[in-house]
């Protein structure tokens, strides 16, 4: 039994001392191989060596389409090493295996640039399937950027128009809203611009009428598609800014500006929750004692359906202690009687 431990572990320990052994064998065979000239046999041996140095620059030494390349390539792919494969690759005009080792090592944004410069079909695919992988991380600003880098203005757009949607759900940060659907907007405007350009282009240097014609329909029939995206992320832009506007006005004692901005947000129910635009009215309409205007923003607010029976009976009695002390009508008059009426 204990022969045979001795045995076993000797066999371990014999191993271990052939390691330094084979290196140095290797070593040596690396001075006879370039002495030689024996390319394939000292890539295999800068490769064993894990000399990623010495292969680098037995690749550079190379001639272009040089048959070793692609090999060279593969092995940098084995070691992780992205930059020096995709180089290989495209040194020997292998521009497809050098996206897809990008693909396979996760550097999808040089994947992209890859595909983008040399103008590949894939380009389509390769940005959708990045853009889900940074999805799938919840890295949505990050999969904007990938999309607007590559000119794809109208997917970032819809992308930054979900994360403003999001934002105002969570109604904390309404500057912070009001950027972002301004910042999709503008993609979006971009897009457009782009359609215009490309249609343009087609129609460049032709005389015909009809062609001209042809290419204004195509950009209309284009632009239409987007046309109410647009307009609802310039509406999401504007809220914001009523809703902003508004209470900077109040805050800095401008009650007259505050109460006439706050009016105009009952326009917006579809974008900024009703319970945030009437809350606001009422305090503006307060300030200005236009408790008339106080009052019917009030009715409105415990009409709401998705008010709880607490927050209901919390805003009743608000307004008991208010209209107890103030009757509800408006104590001036001014042009904000046009604006009430609407």
């Amino acid at each position: 039994m204990k022969q045979a431990v001795v045995a076993y572990f000797g066999r371990y320990e014999e191993e271990r001392e052939n390691v330094p052994r084979d290196r140095n064998r290797r070593l040596n065979a690396v001075q006879y191989y370039v002495q030689g000239r024996n390319q394939e046999r000292l890539a295999e041996c800068y490769y064993m060596l894990e000399d990623y140095e010495g292969l680098e620059n037995l690749a550079n030494s190379l001639p272009e389409n040089h048959k070793l390349l692609p090999e060279i390539a593969q092995m940098f792919v084995r070691a992780g090493m992205c930059e020096l494969a995709v180089t290989a690759f495209l040194k020997c005009n292998q521009p497809k295996a050098a996206v897809d080792t990008c693909v396979h090592l996760n550097q999808w944004n040089k994947a992209v640039e890859l595909a983008k410069s040399h103008s590949m079909k894939e380009i389509d695919s390769l940005l959708e399937r990045y853009a889900c992988h940074l999805l799938g991380k919840n890295k949505t600003l990050d999969a904007i950027e990938l999309y607007r880098k590559a000119s794809y203005f109208y997917d970032a757009a819809k992308l930054m128009f979900k994360i403003a949607d999001e934002e105002a759900k969570k109604r904390t940060k309404p500057l912070l809203v009001k950027k972002l659907y301004v910042l999709s907007a503008l993609l979006i405007e971009q897009y457009h611009e782009q359609m215009k350009n490309a249609q343009r282009g087609k129609a460049k240097g032709k005389n015909s009428e009809a062609t001209s014609a042809l290419a204004g329909l195509l950009e209309e029939e284009a632009l239409s598609t987007t046309s109410r995206f647009t307009d609802t992320a310039w509406r999401g832009a504007e809220a914001y800014h009523f809703f902003l506007l508004a209470q900077r006005q109040l805050y800095e004692g401008s009650v007259d500006s505050a109460l006439k901005t706050a009016l105009h947000l009952r326009d917006y129910e579809d974008i900024i929750p009703a319970i945030e635009i009437y809350s606001l009215l009422a305090l503006c309409a307060c300030a200005r004692r236009a408790f008339g205007t106080c009052s019917k923003a009030f009715i409105k607010l415990e009409s709401l359906e998705t008010l709880s029976s607490e927050q209901k009976q919390q805003y009743e009695d608000l307004a008991l202690e208010i209209f107890t002390r103030h009757t509800p009508k408006d104590n001036r008059k001014s042009e904000l009687d046009s604006l009430l009426e609407g």
